[in-house]
């Protein structure tokens, strides 16, 4: 398949997941603000196909706007989220006649353009492309975490239920000291904050083969770890006493009985699978998990050496854990479950240093803070990346159960702030070598 026929199947394929998400639920839905904290699903869809025209109309063909006043009303910069429902934003079904026109200007071009235009960095290798392909998964992820904060019966997903999982025989592995590199420079759709390519020099360490699961997180909750000052840092400490009954358990978390816990998913109240990896908890529950552990978060070195490095043989790195190939049989991506699956449900997808789930099911906090890699410019606007280093930001990676697999390489740089809890984020610990 050439490129330009895979810039259209992957534009296509990014559509298709947008409106079979929101096709189950009634335009009052879409325009509702279901939390303070989130947008109107409408303006998710309408702001993917700005961006579109944007890019691949105005940036690649210098096609004039379709509408300049939209440009304001989808601009995520000059409105925050708890501002966008005041605004006249596009109806539903205006939104998606206005997408629809955009995508079939952007598939005219897409015949004409050369994506060999050595003198357009834009174009090489389809980056442009790729961005704007990106751009429209992560807001899938984000309508995600939407409809998953829904009140009453919510939203309610089918999906086939994930295997069953046998975890691994040991519960961590030691990655050896020794350089690598970190970044890339030879993927053509990464990010400018994954660039430039370097080397690292990491001392051996101890990582979690697999994510923290439900039940491993659900011993600190009743040892008491919630009130127990000790495994808090004092920024985390601070967040705990804002809401001593919400924040003591994890997001969407409910007790039961002595013992018993259940969590509300899409909706749905159901027993708490102790065999999945925790998620919705921010980055000051799972650092002091980690510290009553008697461990802490791997930072984001550790985490891409871990999922991308062999640690004999030639020194090559992998775009994912298994190789350089997605495989939907070797990751838990693209909401194919709606959720996480068992720890141990993909041992195909361990990385060569034998650490499972390191892709998909839940973005795992690291330790480190969202700041440019050495060499870093910024590329093809400041506003994706640079504007928020040195912000306080904590980074995740490895994608989650609603990542699409063009979105999930080992390279791939999440960021949010540590009080993020409706994002789908777990953890795993590390620790150092004794």
């Amino acid at each position: 398949m050439d490129l330009k026929a895979v810039v259209a199947a992957e534009l296509e394929r990014g559509r298709r997941r947008s409106l079979d998400l929101l096709a189950p639920l009634p335009d009052a839905e879409l325009v509702r603000q279901h939390s303070s904290i989130m947008s109107p699903l409408v303006w998710d869809l309408a702001h993917v196909g700005n961006y579109e025209e944007l890019w691949l109309l105005r940036a690649v063909a210098g096609a004039p706007p379709i509408d300049a006043t939209l440009d304001d009303l989808y601009d995520a910069f000059r409105h925050p989220r708890p501002s966008r429902p005041a605004l006249p934003l596009l109806r539903p079904p205006e939104a998606r006649r206005y997408i629809a026109d955009v995508r079939a200007r952007v598939l005219d071009v897409l015949e004409r353009v050369d994506l060999d235009d050595g003198d357009r960095p834009l174009l090489a290798g389809a980056f442009v492309y790729g961005m704007v392909v990106q751009h429209e998964h992560q807001h899938d992820e984000t309508m995600l975490a939407t409809l998953q904060l829904m009140e009453g019966d919510g939203y309610r997903p089918l999906a086939p239920p994930p295997p069953r999982g046998t975890p691994p025989s040991q519960p961590e592995v030691r990655v050896p000291a020794g350089p690598f590199v970190m970044g890339t420079d030879d993927d053509p759709w990464a990010y400018d904050n994954e660039r430039p390519a370097h080397v690292v020099d990491l001392a051996a360490f101890w990582i979690d083969t697999a994510p923290v699961t439900n039940g491993a997180y659900l011993g600190f909750v009743e040892d008491g770890g919630y009130d127990d000052r000790r495994w808090w840092t004092d920024e985390g400490w601070s967040w705990r006493q804002q809401a001593p009954d919400e924040h003591a358990h994890p997001h969407f978390w409910r007790r039961t009985g002595p013992g018993a816990w259940a969590r509300r998913r899409f909706g749905v109240d159901e027993d708490l699978p102790l065999d999945e990896p925790v998620q919705h908890v921010c980055w000051h529950e799972a650092a002091a998990y980690a510290s009553w552990a008697g461990k802490r978060l791997p930072t984001e070195a550790e985490w891409e050496k871990s999922a991308s490095w062999a640690p004999t043989g030639a020194g090559r790195k992998r775009r994912y854990p298994w190789g350089d190939h997605a495989d939907p049989e070797r990751a838990n991506l693209a909401q194919r479950h709606f959720g996480p699956a068992p720890v141990g449900a993909y041992p195909g997808g361990a990385s060569p240093s034998g650490v499972h789930q390191l892709v998909g099911d839940v973005w795992e906090w690291t330790s480190s803070e969202f700041d440019p890699y050495p060499g870093f410019r910024s590329f093809p606007y400041r506003e994706y990346s640079e504007a928020f280093f040195g912000s306080g930001y904590k980074v995740l990676r490895g994608g989650s159960w609603a990542t699409a697999p063009c979105a999930a390489r080992t390279t791939f740089r999440n960021w949010d702030f540590p009080i993020r809890r409706q994002i789908f984020a777990g953890f795993r610990c590390a620790r150092d070598d004794a």
